[in-house]
């Protein structure tokens, strides 16, 4: 009993490695992770994560002659520390990104085609289900995939895998939601060889950390498990999460400084005297997945598995039509783009005294809207239909995606030898996004118009140009209606892995390969008035064949002490939002589209003794031939282009230690270390062209060469003390230190013309040209738990346990640590002032909470 009550309270210091990835429906505009999901990763730590508990007489032997295998990541004192650690600070383990990370659930990979995230916002709040994880870290093998380079996570969620319990739980926060519920039945495999399991959660907040967001989450979980004699398990899982949360928007500093809050969110205003957030993020992917495990014999097993998702995930935001800008801190309007003093003066006091004038004016949307009478002539295409009414120049817009997302996967596991190891597996996976836009709410009006506002500037006397659709020409649109773009991704993968694994005595060695057919291509549903030949229809078919293959080698010095070292060479795909240019209006591709290279070497020592575990570890990884995309308002050129960018190759290296040591009884003193540097070591290629035409305006270099990669801080540092008391409770207290923190910076602002005739010795030159760096940030954290059993068992035949847990993060209410960001995609070539458009920013939470109680039994 003792050691299962350790197990339990001892998730505060284990988690898994998710503060790297998060799914698309879960990111901003700027690829920032959605703080709700980090939200459930902490309170994951709280809850019932596994962890694997080993006393002393646990541990191999270090005179056995068959020297044991190195532990899997829940082993490993630096991963620990670093998946949870170290997340304020949206911490990415080794810089890298969150495709370069995979997650399967009961032997169906479960990231998604069109990005490579992992989505997993689909099974938020259904901690008590997603226990039974098996991670893999780095480049070491597994036996359920191939892998990535920077981890890969198999979750066991079928029900006879679950333990067997009742679980109902409360806890109270201060995050991105203020309450949630869980509850949890399994009832284990029975005599007849049934196991069935049922989970459900609400997670809600009527407003979060962040003014004018808010949080409405339910979860639901089914999983039923039939055994077939001894060799077959048939197991069936479904779950969901619908969810909608108002989110939280980057702000410029200047905004900040106005409002007195480095929380400051420009996507609400007042209402009728109550907060309204215009951009609502909605989502429900229902997913069904259908596993066969096969143990064909005592050596050999196979897993199949098909899987199933379908659903929505929108965002939604204000569009408007021939009217002025509505965002509050539209550089117009910001007192340091004023020349006249007085007037700067009148706006700096309006805004910093008047909150409702720092945030969207809803009522001034519907009296716009109500004022304003227009006659629509030809309404939708027919000669002579004239509609005439209230024309909403301001309307709230979603922006959805709606997937089909089917895999199938299968896997066999051997032993062919005493020494050897065989694993193997064939997969197909195929996907459909249809992105299109969507009127929400018209604001008071009576109609909303399918037209192309920046089309009819440019072509004022062309009829055609202007339309979105030419299929259905102006079009009338009410609440509910598609307008703007509408079209389909529609991506396929075919993979075959093998591995083989060696073990002997002194050493272990494994060789794994894998071959990968990729093929997507878009599907426009409407046809463009400007793109009338390459937007409606199907796209010529992008395929890659890519090749992948990993190596390493252990040399176990003794039972406690191993050195390893591993090696990988790896080609991938471009994603698609990478190589089209511009689907939301037409098929074209970037030039040249290949499969970007990925080299990685690792090795390291680790040691594994009773009373001190480290991990020490250095890696080398080299990308080469990446793509990117970006859309932006051009100063110069006086409209949207396309800044198609190719040739990006980037250097990651560094070095990772991690330890864990009982320095007295009771009481274990933990460590980790991050220094790395994550670079960029080319000049890049980027085409411009203008969204309207397509025609390509420029072709330039980005002197990118020796920039740092954005959004994670190049070294982090850990320390923390955990006492365990024999009477069943736990209290720590951990220091979190980082640095090398840089703001993803702007291409165009290092191109020769931005910096041409400018002394590059001057403050101009490098105020242009520099990357930010943002200071040095720390934190502290404080945990505490509670397990005791109560007298009198609810269930007859098992012990009732009540559990309570509580964690503070910043502790110190540190709030200058800022967490993503980005340079403004706009710069003024005439004036070469970079502040004109300054920084938009978000900053980590200051000091929060999570409580949590747990009855179980």
């Amino acid at each position: 009993m003792r050691k299962l009550i350790l197990g339990a309270i001892s998730c505060l210091a284990i988690s898994i490695c998710v503060a790297q990835t998060s799914p698309t429906q879960n990111k901003d505009s700027t690829g920032r992770l959605d703080s709700t999901i980090l939200d459930e990763i902490k309170d994951n730590v709280l809850d019932n994560i596994p962890v694997i508990s080993l006393d002393d007489n646990d541990q191999t032997d270090v005179n056995s002659q068959n020297i044991s295998s190195v532990l899997t990541a829940g082993r490993d004192p630096f991963f620990s520390a670093a998946s949870f650690n170290f997340s304020p600070a949206r911490f990415r383990v080794r810089g890298y990104d969150a495709d370069l990370s995979g997650t399967y659930m009961n032997g169906v990979p479960m990231d998604n085609l069109d990005n490579g995230f992992t989505p997993f916002g689909l099974w938020g709040g259904l901690n008590d289900v997603m226990r039974n994880r098996d991670v893999s870290l780095g480049l070491r093998y597994n036996t359920f995939s191939f892998g990535d380079i920077g981890s890969t996570t198999n979750i066991d969620s079928r029900a006879s895998k679950q333990r067997k319990t009742t679980s109902f739980s409360y806890a109270s926060s201060n995050r991105s939601y203020d309450h949630r519920w869980m509850l949890t039945h399994s009832t284990g495999i029975n005599k007849k060889g049934w196991a069935f399991t049922v989970s459900g959660s609400r997670r809600w907040a009527d407003e979060g950390y962040v003014p004018g967001t808010y949080y409405n989450g339910w979860s639901y979980f089914a999983g039923v498990d039939k055994r077939f004699g001894q060799k077959h398990l048939l197991s069936l899982v479904s779950f969901g999460a619908p969810t909608e949360n108002g989110r939280q928007g980057p702000a410029v500093q200047e905004m900040m400084d106005l409002a007195g809050s480095k929380y400051y969110n420009p996507y609400w205003g007042y209402q009728n005297g109550k907060k309204r957030n215009a951009n609502i993020g909605k989502t429900f992917q229902p997913v069904t997945i259908l596993t066969h495990d096969f143990r064909i014999n005592n050596n050999t097993s196979l897993i199949t598995a098909a899987g199933y998702t379908f659903g929505k995930r929108s965002v939604s935001g204000i569009d408007w039509y021939n009217a002025p800008d509505p965002r509050p801190d539209y550089y117009r309007y910001l007192p340091s783009y004023q020349t006249d003093p007085y007037q700067k003066d009148q706006i700096t006091d309006l805004l910093q005294n008047n909150e409702a004038a720092r945030q969207l004016n809803w009522q001034n949307f519907y009296d716009v809207n109500r004022d304003h009478t227009a006659t629509i002539a030809n309404a939708n295409g027919i000669e002579g239909n004239n509609v005439t009414g209230k024309r909403s120049l301001y309307i709230v817009q979603n922006r959805v995606t709606n997937t089909q997302r089917f895999n199938f996967n299968t896997v066999i596991n051997s032993r062919i030898s005493n020494n050897a190891d065989f694993s193997g597996g064939l997969s197909f996976q195929m996907q459909r996004n249809n992105y299109y836009q969507q009127v929400e709410d018209l604001l008071g009006g009576e109609f909303y118009v399918d037209l192309n506002q920046f089309a009819e500037r440019d072509f004022p006397n062309n009829n055609d140009a202007v339309q979105n659709d030419l299929n259905n020409p102006n079009r009338i649109l009410h609440k509910g209606d598609k307008y703007g773009y509408n079209y389909d991704i529609d991506v396929t993968k075919a993979a075959a892995w093998w591995q083989t694994v060696f073990k002997f005595n002194k050493i272990d060695f494994f060789i794994s390969s894998e071959i990968a057919q990729n093929k997507f291509w878009r599907v426009g549903n409407v046809k463009s008035g400007l793109f009338p030949d390459n937007s409606f229809g199907k796209s010529q078919v992008q395929e890659f064949i890519n090749y992948s293959v990993k190596a390493g080698l252990t040399y176990k010095i003794n039972g406690r002490n191993y050195i390893y070292g591993n090696a990988s060479y790896i080609t991938r795909p471009p994603y698609f939002e990478n190589a089209y240019i511009s689907p939301r209006k037409n098929d074209i591709v970037q030039a040249n589209l290949k499969s970007e290279t990925i080299e990685s070497v690792e090795g390291g020592y680790i040691l594994n003794a009773p009373k001190l575990k480290l991990r020490l570890s250095g890696y080398y990884t080299n990308f080469k031939g990446g793509f990117n995309v970006l859309t932006f308002y051009h100063e110069t050129y006086r409209n949207f282009v396309n800044y198609a960018i190719s040739n990006i190759d980037k250097v990651h290296f560094g070095g990772e230690f991690g330890f864990e040591a009982k320095v007295v009884k009771n009481v274990t003193l933990t460590g980790a270390a991050a220094v790395g540097r994550y670079y960029y070591n080319s000049r890049q290629n980027a085409v411009t062209t203008l969204d309207n035409t397509s025609t390509i305006l420029d072709n330039q270099l980005v002197y990118s060469e020796n920039f740092r990669v954005a959004s994670t801080p190049q070294e982090a540092y850990s320390l923390g003390l955990t006492y365990r008391s024999p009477k069943f409770w736990f209290v720590s207290l951990t220091g979190n230190y980082f640095d090398q923190m840089w703001l993803d910076f702007n291409p165009i602002r290092r191109t020769y013309p931005a910096i041409e005739g400018i002394d590059p010795k001057s403050n101009e030159w490098r105020s242009i040209i520099d990357q930010t760096r943002f200071n040095s940030q720390y934190t502290v954290d404080f945990f505490a738990g509670y397990s005791y059993k109560l007298p009198k068992s609810i269930h007859p035949k098992r012990a009732t346990f009540l559990v309570f847990n509580a964690g503070i993060n910043n502790l110190l209410n540190n709030q200058n640590i800022v967490t993503g960001g980005y340079e403004q995609l706009r710069f003024d070539f005439d004036t070469r002032n970079p502040n004109q458009f300054p920084p938009k920013l978000f900053y980590a939470y200051g000091l929060n909470y999570f409580v949590s109680v747990t009855i179980r039994y």
